[in-house]
């Protein structure tokens, strides 16, 4: 039997993978940025919850900069890292990078800032674990 994570080994990082079908894309072949936005906020959401093994919401999408259009048939990892932890608000950083399978270039699409809450079990701001630092 393992032991549970320590504050010290939190997980703060959550990657997923994603594959752009037509049915992701507009009538140009490029990924539409709602659902862009919906895979960084569900990265983002991940990795929060893993990181305060708590319940956890949006409470704040800021700063998504769309830099690269991510094309129909583009492999796509979204990487959400916690950042920065208040009382009970998680700063998450996202990042989305394409990855073409069949030349295996990879690209920076698009970064964006969102603002988690940890939430208690009656749904009130509960406070979140402390960050250690990397270096720790």
């Amino acid at each position: 039997m393992t032991d549970l994570p320590t504050a010290e080994a939190r997980p703060t990082e959550a990657r997923l993978l994603h594959m752009v079908f037509p049915d992701h894309t507009n009538h140009l072949g490029t990924l539409f940025g709602g659902q862009a936005l919906a895979w960084m906020d569900m990265s983002a959401f991940i990795a929060a919850s893993r990181y305060a093994r708590t319940t956890v919401v949006t409470a704040r999408s800021e700063q998504v900069d769309f830099n690269q259009p991510i094309h129909k048939g583009d492999l796509v990892e979204v990487v959400a890292r916690v950042v920065k932890v208040g009382r009970s608000s998680m700063n998450v950083d996202v990042e989305v990078i394409t990855e073409n399978l069949l030349t295996g270039e990879r690209k920076l699409c698009t970064r964006g800032h969102f603002v988690m809450i940890a939430l208690d079990p009656l749904g009130r701001p509960t406070q979140a674990p402390p960050l250690v630092p990397a270096d720790a």
